[in-house]
C-alpha cells in the first residue's frame, strides 16, 4: 500500500474489519477514541523531546530507525482518529474540506504569507 494507490474509504475499511474482528466496539466509544488519539500523539511528540528543530530535521531525514518509530506513532494518531470517524459515522474528506474553506478565509495568503500570526478572533 502506497498513499498513491491507497484511498481514505480502504483505510476507514481497514480499521472497521480490525475492530470488528476484536468485537471492540463497545470501547470504541467517541471519548476513548479521542483520548486514545490523544495519548498516540503524546507519543509521537516524545519522540522529538529535547530535539533542537535542526536536530528533528536531521534524524527524520536521515535515521532509519527514528524514522520507522515516527511513522508508527504517527499511523497510531490516524488509526484512532479514523476509528473515531468510523464510530461517528463521519466522512473525513468533506469535514477536511468545509475546515480548509473556513482555514483559507481565516489566513488569506495576502495577510499571511510568509509568517504566522495568531488571529485574535
Amino acid at each position: 500500500m502506497t498513499d498513491s494507490e491507497t484511498t481514505l474509504a480502504t483505510i476507514k475499511e481497514m480499521m472497521k474489519q480490525f475492530v470488528t474482528e476484536r468485537n471492540w466496539q463497545k470501547y470504541h466509544t467517541p471519548r476513548n477514541l479521542a483520548a486514545s488519539a490523544a495519548v498516540e500523539a503524546g507519543e509521537l511528540l516524545e519522540l522529538f523531546q529535547w530535539t533542537t528543530p535542526e536536530e528533528a530535521v536531521d534524524r527524520t531525514t536521515n535515521d532509519a530507525d527514528f524514522r520507522r518509530a515516527v511513522g508508527e506513532e504517527l499511523s497510531d494518531v490516524l488509526m484512532y482518529l479514523v476509528s473515531l470517524a468510523n464510530r461517528m459515522d463521519l466522512d473525513i474528506a468533506t469535514a477536511v474540506e468545509a475546515k480548509m474553506v473556513k482555514n483559507r478565509a481565516k489566513y488569506p495568503p495576502e495577510q499571511f504569507h510568509g509568517h504566522y500570526e495568531r488571529p485574535l478572533r
